[in-house]
């Protein structure tokens, strides 16, 4: 005759599969005067408040919409392109098309 067994428990730590944090590379908190554009009349001004080699968070004065493709010209490095991947009211997350590199990066940052 089967009898039910004693349940068997594991107590085990584990590490989750899913970080936290989405970022590969974590961002510096910035205060950058920048601009959105390249060329003469279609620049506006905007404010990078965290930076990573990867992309950008913005404060704009115009709404931007997610996907938008933008010039983004920063300080010292000049125009980099960038693609939205999100915005809320006056404010927008950026990834650059290409990461910038690590000196300049450290240059803007203070580091």
């Amino acid at each position: 005759m089967l009898t039910p067994k004693e349940p068997v428990l594991f107590n085990a730590e584990f590490e989750p599969a899913v970080s936290n944090d989405r970022r590969r590379t974590p961002r510096a908190p910035v205060s950058l005067d920048a601009k959105i554009g390249r060329g003469g009349l279609d620049r506006t001004l905007c404010k990078v408040t965290d930076l990573s080699i990867h992309g950008a968070r913005i404060q704009t004065y115009s709404a931007l919409k997610k996907g938008l493709l933008i010039w983004l010209t920063l300080p010292v490095i000049g125009p980099v392109v960038a693609t939205v991947r999100w915005s809320d009211d006056f404010e927008a997350g950026c990834e650059f098309q290409e990461s910038l590199d690590h000196d300049l990066f450290d240059t803007l940052v203070g580091n």
